[in-house]
């Protein structure tokens, strides 16, 4: 996790825009490099800014965000970008993912969870709006678990993810089992290899028809 995290905003919107500007601003370890108005624009800026995230909105003119985040990503592959849009239709939501963004949130989020949201996705989280999260594991557990992958999982590892599974967070995950919150995210990792998905929601999903 960086201690100065660089945040570049991609939004249409004028206001909407200078909201998010200001909103980064208020955090002490969050520092916005850039705003832009259009894909186009943000594509040819964000490499030479270097920034750790972008909030990227979908629907910009022209040039869509979600095309905006897969050409970054082929250029950054480190970068970490959050959807910030008004969608929550499935469709859109896992094209973002297949297009790179980690995690996804809706404009009417509240500030404080747009700025958490920031660190989350810095400390390798993929932070996502409770609705779209429930579109992503209803998705998952359509597809059932795959117990072969499962047995592969040692006993923390299963432990950590039966806690995620009942909502629980790093920082209690890690208070519950007397572990660091960076030793979570390492079983969360492993975890995530393990059961060939991207990020822990996706795990969950996987994992809880199993739980019954």
């Amino acid at each position: 996790m960086s201690l100065n995290k660089l945040v570049v905003v991609v939004e249409d919107d004028k206001e909407l825009r200078k909201q998010l500007v200001e909103l980064l601003g208020t955090a002490s370890d969050i520092r916005c490099i850039g705003a832009f108005a259009s894909g186009e624009e943000a594509l040819k800026e964000i490499p030479g800014l270097k920034p750790n995230i972008v909030l990227m909105d979908i629907q910009l003119p022209r040039m869509s965000g979600i095309r905006c985040v897969a050409e970054l990503k082929k250029l950054i592959p480190e970068l970490r970008v959050i959807m910030v849009t008004i969608y929550e239709d499935s469709d859109r939501i896992f094209k973002a993912l297949k297009a790179g963004a980690n995690g996804y949130l809706l404009k009417s989020s509240h500030a404080l969870q747009i700025i958490e949201a920031v660190r989350d996705v810095d400390g390798g989280g993929s932070p996502m709006s409770s609705n779209i999260a429930s579109k992503v594991v209803e998705h998952f557990h359509n597809l059932g678990p795959s117990p072969e992958e499962e047995t592969n999982l040692s006993p923390r590892e299963e432990q950590v993810l039966n806690l995620l599974c009942s909502g629980f967070i790093y920082k209690e995950i890690a208070d519950k089992m007397n572990i660091k919150v960076t030793t979570v995210r390492y079983f969360v990792e492993n975890t995530c290899r393990k059961l060939h998905v991207r990020n822990r929601v996706e795990a969950v999903a996987k994992h809880r028809p199993k739980l019954g």
